[in-house]
């Protein structure tokens, strides 16, 4: 057992002194041993490197209508809702509320409607019996003074005693003339606010029962047009959770909900966040392609619309981080668009024209140098490079190695390790 470690022992220092061995090869002269067979590689090429920038947003259409809750009735119970996606056409019912309060209430405005007109009917009919009465009044009290006047006319046939009393039959009468019209007058006015409130009263049940009608007709949700209703998430329903489900039939809403959208895809725009970092390397007139998921075989160009002047949090990790909102205008669009859909917008920051452009596998770090192994034969060749521009995958080269020369992809001291 002994003799079988001390074995295992050596053979390991052996090993290791090999690879010291190898690694000092390469420092000292900058070649090694890489088999074209274990160690892949590539010609490189000149071409213009393009620096692109990947962010993830959703497409949303330029105009679209919401169909919120209405801002009235007691309990907004759906009990009909359009299928996602569906097709409309304008005047479709999509979101049909509970009415069974509403109506209930309507009916009893009705009845207080009725209520309110036959009172006005029963003043009218009052009034125009006490202003006939006064006025038949004031029509027989006239002809008593009519006739006092007439007699009146006769006092120098009679004597001074039966004179005066026909003078005082003729004030008296006058009197009561004018003390009936002021009392017609009045019944007249009395009559006329009477009148007047009690048709207040009907206005105000009449109204009622129209606002309970507005209100029954706003519990039904038509579309304003026609196109292809998206339902928007009920985020009381989405229990904590980071995605919320989509507003269905037996849900209750709140005043102002946004339940379902109707987007005009006939012009369409992505929206997207890019962080504090790029936020400064993406120009306000850079290119832009975007893939959509839903539609993998065919890229939408377009240009960057609008960015927000003023960081977000986001709180959709943690620590939150801070985003810039990004508006992307699409030049054109595809019929198999739907809003919401997700996808990712390819930013041209800037290109390098007429330089080499290797990807990111092929460019190594060595004593504070760039290097890339550039492979003849069966042999790698250690080479510090000059590197113009770095993107996610790719990295541009100026200086170091040139057209034609074939470089290790992956590190060849690795494999020779191995």
């Amino acid at each position: 057992m002994k003799t079988r470690s001390f074995l295992s022992a050596r053979r390991a220092m052996a090993v290791g002194g090999a690879i010291a061995a190898i690694a000092l090869v390469i420092a000292a002269t900058g070649w090694v041993r890489a088999d074209s067979a274990d160690v892949p590689s590539m010609v490189v090429e000149t071409s213009t490197f393009v620096n692109i920038l990947e962010v993830r947003g959703e497409i949303r259409p330029v105009r679209s209508v919401v169909l919120t809750a209405p801002s009235s009735g007691s309990d907004l119970q759906i009990i009909n809702i359009a299928a996602n996606g569906s097709t409309v056409k304008a005047g479709d019912v999509v979101i049909q509320f509970d009415t069974t309060a509403p109506q209930r209430n309507r009916d009893q405005r009705q009845a207080d409607l009725q209520q309110a007109s036959s009172e006005v009917t029963r003043v009218e009919a009052e009034a125009r019996r006490k202003i006939q009465a006064a006025e038949a009044l004031l029509t027989e009290l006239r002809s008593i003074a009519t006739r006092a006047k007439l007699d009146l006319g006769r006092r120098e046939l009679v004597s001074k005693v039966e004179s005066e009393k026909l003078e005082l039959a003729v004030a008296d009468a006058e009197e009561k003339v004018n003390s009936q019209a002021a009392r017609l007058e009045g019944e007249r006015r009395a009559a006329a606010a009477d009148i007047s409130i009690a048709r207040q009263k009907r206005d105000k049940a009449a109204f009622d029962v129209a606002d309970a009608d507005r209100i029954i007709a706003s519990l039904s949700m038509k579309s304003p047009g026609d196109g292809q209703i998206s339902l928007m998430p009920n985020f009381r329903n989405s229990q904590f959770s980071r995605t919320a489900p989509e507003f269905k039939r037996g849900d209750r809403a709140w005043f102002g909900a946004p339940i379902a959208e109707l987007p005009d895809l006939s012009a369409v725009r992505m929206t997207c966040r890019v962080d504090e970092a790029d936020r400064a390397r993406v120009p306000p007139a850079a290119p832009i392609r975007v893939r959509v998921d839903a539609i993998p075989d065919r890229e939408l160009p377009g240009r960057i619309e609008q960015i927000s002047i003023v960081a977000k949090p986001d709180f959709s990790s943690f620590p939150p981080t801070r985003n810039f909102d990004v508006t992307m205008a699409l030049d054109v669009t595809d019929a198999r668009l739907r809003s919401g859909m997700s996808a990712t917008a390819l930013i041209e920051l800037d290109q390098l024209p007429n330089v080499i452009v290797v990807p990111n596998t092929a460019v190594f770090s060595r004593n504070g140098q760039t290097v890339v192994y550039v492979v003849s034969g069966r042999a790698a060749e250690m080479r510090p490079v000059t590197v113009a521009r770095r993107s996610r995958d790719r990295v541009a080269i100026t200086d170091g190695i040139k057209t034609g020369d074939r470089i290790a992809m992956r590190d060849p001291t690795i494999e020779v390790a191995r």
